[in-house]
C-alpha cells in the first residue's frame, strides 16, 4: 500500500494560492500532525501517533501542555482584539485547524479583523479552507511558506494585511523548530521590523529548563521520530526574542499562567513552557 496520498483542495474565498495536488508522505511523522494527535484531533496517521506516543511515554503531562498552549492563543487573541483594538493578525506556524482558530476568536471581538495564516506542512494546506471561512466584515488568507523565508512571508502577508498598521505577530509553538544555525532571533527581528509601533509580538516556546530530565528525553525521542526536529530553549533564551520590546503583564511566564481565565482549572504540578506578549514601541 502506498504511503503517499494526493489531496486537491480548492478554496473560493482566497486566491493567494492556486489549487494544485498536495503530496503528503504519511510514512514519516510531521510536527503539525503529531500536535493534532496530542490535541485529540483526527488529522494524523500511524507514524504520527507512534511518534506522539513515544514522546508521551517520556513526558506524560504533554497533552495538558499543548492544550494549555491552545488556550493561551485564545486568551491572547481575545485580549488583543478586544482590549487593545488590534484587528490584524499574522499567525505563523498555524497547524491543522482546530476549535477557536485565530480568525474566529478575533472576529468575535472585532468583526472586521483580518488574519493571515502561514504554515509549511502540506496537510495544513490541504485543510486551509477551514481557515478561510471569514466573517463578512473581515478577511482571512493562507500562505504556504517556510518561516525562514522571511521576505516571502512578509510579501505574501501584505496581500491581505496592511503592514503599515498595527499587527499582531503570533509565533506559538513554532520557533523551537528553527535551529540556531538558521538564526531564529534574526528571523523574529526582521518580522518585528516590518510592522509599526503599536504592533505586538506573541511567542510561546517549549522550555529546556523546566523538567529538564523528562523534557530532554522527550525531545530526544521527538527528534528521532519527527522530520522537523526541535531545539528547546531556556527562559533566558526565549526572553531574547523580546529584546527592545515592551513586555506586557505578567511578563515572560509559563503559558498556562498568562492571564488565565478565572474558571480555568490548572493542575498544581502543571508545567508548560515559556510565553510572553510584547508591544512594539
Amino acid at each position: 500500500m502506498s504511503s503517499r496520498v494526493d489531496v486537491i483542495e480548492r478554496c473560493a474565498v482566497s486566491d493567494s494560492y492556486e489549487a494544485e495536488p498536495i503530496n503528503i508522505d504519511t510514512s514519516t511523522a510531521h510536527s503539525a500532525r503529531v500536535y493534532d494527535y496530542w490535541l485529540g484531533g483526527s488529522t494524523n496517521f500511524a507514524a504520527d501517533r507512534a511518534a506522539g506516543d513515544a514522546v508521551l511515554a517520556a513526558r506524560p503531562g504533554l497533552r495538558y501542555s499543548v492544550r494549555a498552549n491552545r488556550a493561551f492563543l485564545v486568551r491572547v487573541v481575545r485580549w488583543l482584539a478586544g482590549e487593545q483594538g488590534v484587528d490584524q493578525f499574522l499567525d505563523i506556524g498555524t497547524g491543522i485547524p482546530n476549535e477557536n482558530n485565530v480568525h474566529e476568536v478575533a472576529q468575535a471581538a472585532a468583526p472586521g479583523a483580518r488574519v493571515v495564516y502561514l504554515d509549511n506542512d502540506p496537510i495544513v494546506l490541504a485543510h486551509a479552507h477551514e481557515l478561510l471561512k471569514t466573517g463578512p466584515e473581515g478577511a482571512t488568507d493562507y500562505v504556504s511558506a517556510d518561516l525562514k523565508d522571511t521576505d516571502r512571508v512578509l510579501r505574501e502577508a501584505g496581500r491581505t494585511l496592511d503592514l503599515s498598521r498595527p499587527t499582531a505577530i503570533l509565533l506559538l509553538g513554532v520557533l523551537h523548530h528553527i535551529q540556531d544555525e538558521d538564526d531564529p532571533y534574526g528571523i523574529v527581528a526582521r518580522l518585528v521590523d516590518a510592522v509599526p509601533a503599536g504592533s505586538y509580538l506573541v511567542v510561546s516556546h517549549p522550555a529546556s529548563d523546566l523538567l529538564p530530565a523528562t523534557q530532554g528525553e522527550a525531545t530526544k525521542r521527538y527528534n528521532q521520530h519527527v522530520a522537523t526536529g526541535q531545539r528547546l530553549r531556556s527562559r533566558e533564551e526565549v526572553a531574547r526574542f523580546f529584546d527592545g520590546l515592551e513586555l506586557v503583564e505578567p511578563g515572560l511566564t509559563q503559558w498556562h499562567l498568562w492571564r488565565p481565565d478565572p474558571d480555568e482549572q490548572v493542575p498544581a504540578d502543571a508545567i508548560t513552557g515559556h510565553a510572553g506578549v510584547a508591544r512594539v514601541p
